[in-house]
């Protein structure tokens, strides 16, 4: 059985027709894988692209929210300056008024404490004179009784007279 021959052996048949069927598999199917390979490394590339595409929209997307914020940042402490500028200047202000008022109501307190005076100074002078009249009158009341009374009348009518004239 050795002596068989190598065309009858089944498991040499076997091997020509795999490698047959292989060769006709490459020759026929060639063409078709290798279009299912390069079409699927073109779907990759493609979809590399696109997504370097989104990232350098994402990348520019972020550089302007970072644009926007640091605006809004710069917007915030410039209104916060303005704010204690303006807060500055009303006080300021406020102290200023402040001071005027207090200058009007002390000089109003100082013109009625001279007007008070004033009145004081006039009360005592009229109360002073109204004593001194009292006075003299009790002292000429004193004084004009008697003789010695109608003589100073008289003198005193005459002078009057004398100064009239």
């Amino acid at each position: 059985m050795e002596e068989q021959s190598l065309l009858l052996n089944t498991t040499f048949w076997v091997a020509v027709s795999f490698v047959g069927f292989v060769a006709l598999v490459y020759w026929k199917g060639r063409p078709a894988i290798r279009g299912a390979v390069y079409g699927r490394i073109e779907r990759i590339r493609s979809e590399i692209e696109q997504a370097e595409e989104l990232k350098d929209e994402a990348n520019k997307r972020l550089a302007d929210a970072k644009k926007l914020q640091r605006d809004a940042q710069e917007q915030a402490e410039q209104i916060v300056e303005n704010a204690k500028k303006e807060a500055d200047a009303m006080k300021k202000e406020a102290q200023s008024r402040l001071k005027e008022q207090i200058k009007r109501r002390e000089q109003q307190a100082e013109d009625k404490i001279a007007q008070a005076e004033g009145n004081a100074i006039r009360e005592v002078r009229a109360k002073a004179v109204d004593l001194a009249v009292e006075a003299a009158r009790g002292v000429i009341a004193e004084h004009m009784k008697g003789p010695a009374g109608a003589k100073a009348m008289d003198e005193a009518v005459q002078s009057v007279s004398s100064r009239l004239n």
